[in-house]
């Protein structure tokens, strides 16, 4: 099992920034892809960023070149932040952490799939 707690949302002006965090705990050796997507009232969730083990980032078009996105270990806990600047009215959304989980032999891997609570992040004109 993984856990997964968000923490850093909150209310912020247009233009400014926030750092959204999610701390992973339990196996988190087994961690592929962690991501964070994002929900707004009445619209469907989308991804927002990913980070592959290795490392390597996506981010959805409308946050390319504001947001950025990292993952960081330490011993028993794998972090994954999202560093937001320039924000805009249109960000306001319930922010939630992702992470897949790849567990099995070589011959036959499974994934499992793992979010946080969400926490709001509210971007005001």
């Amino acid at each position: 099992q993984v856990q997964l707690v968000e923490s850093g949302g909150g209310l912020v002006q247009a233009g400014g920034s926030l750092r959204l965090s999610c701390a992973a705990s339990g196996r988190i050796r087994s961690i592929d892809a962690m991501a964070w997507y994002r929900q707004a009232p009445g619209k469907q969730r989308e991804l927002v960023a990913s980070v592959t083990s290795g490392g390597s980032t996506n981010y959805a078009d409308s946050v390319k070149g504001r947001f950025t996105s990292s993952r960081d270990n330490a011993k028993n806990t794998a972090y994954l932040y999202l560093q937001m600047n320039s924000l805009k009215p249109e960000d306001t959304a319930v922010y939630s952490c992702y992470a897949m989980e790849k567990y099995g032999p070589v011959e036959k891997t499974y994934e499992r799939d793992y979010w946080g609570q969400g926490t709001q992040v509210t971007v005001s004109s």
